[in-house]
């Protein structure tokens, strides 16, 4: 098991944040602090955050402004969208899923989905490839 550290970027110029490790803790409601409080959050209408990433694992925990929209994608891999804080609209096989806090969606490989934002969220977004 290879132990991960993100790069300094000029978004986190401190870098070298655990993303990979035999285990890591991490705390949600402190990395939503680090979220809004970046110059991405005040200037955009999203920022995410890499949580943890290993070549089969991805988790990121992604902030919208309400309105935000994730325009219809894919995604390579099994996976979870698990509401932290505020209400969110999934979208997918022509369904839509209204999610709040504490709700998921599980979605398999390659199936197109979208997400829209009705008030401000934050989800975890969860990548098994």
């Amino acid at each position: 098991m290879e132990h991960k550290s993100n790069d300094a970027t000029p978004q986190r110029p401190l870098g070298e944040r655990d993303i990979n490790a035999a285990s890591l803790e991490l705390d949600i409601h402190a990395a939503i602090q680090q979220i809004i409080s970046e110059s991405a959050w005040q200037q955009s209408d999203r920022n995410s955050l890499t949580l943890f990433k290993s070549d089969r694992l991805r988790i990121v925990l992604i902030g919208l402004h309400a309105q935000a929209e994730l325009k219809t994608h894919t995604a390579n891999g099994t996976l979870s969208v698990q509401v932290i804080k505020g209400n969110m609209n999934f979208s997918t096989e022509g369904q839509t899923h209204v999610l709040s806090t504490g709700k998921m969606m599980v979605l398999q490989p390659n199936i197109p989905h979208s997400v829209s934002a009705t008030t401000e969220a934050f989800f975890l977004l969860t990548l098994a490839m």
